[in-house]
């Protein structure tokens, strides 16, 4: 009898192991998965700003040109820009909010 409940405790002590790593490895995964999702929004956060300047520059030429008509198409383009700035930037800061829990989630299973 006592031999059966020490095979089912080693039985049951093991498996938890193995859980245990799985679960290190998917948080890693996780953690890995976000930071590649943060540069790519950073890229983006970037390519956004070098847009909405070209659009700015552009305003300015169709504006001193008297071109009303493209300048009121620049300004739309500018209003779309800034939302997907502030899209990005929501975004980066929700990343880097998840790698945080994340950290600590890997950092609690190691120990």
């Amino acid at each position: 009898m006592r031999r059966r409940l020490l095979t089912l405790l080693c039985l049951a002590v093991l498996g938890s192991s193995f859980a245990l790593g799985e679960s290190v490895r998917q948080e890693r995964r996780d953690l890995r998965h976000d930071r590649i999702d943060r540069r790519h929004d950073r890229r983006d956060l970037r390519s956004d700003k070098r847009d909405l300047r070209s659009d700015r520059r552009q305003l300015r030429r169709d504006v001193r040109h008297g071109n009303y008509r493209a300048a009121r198409r620049e300004r739309r383009d500018i209003r779309r820009d800034k939302r997907d700035v502030r899209s990005d930037r929501r975004d980066l800061r929700s990343d880097r909010r998840d790698i945080r829990h994340d950290r600590r989630d890997v950092f609690k299973a190691r120990h």
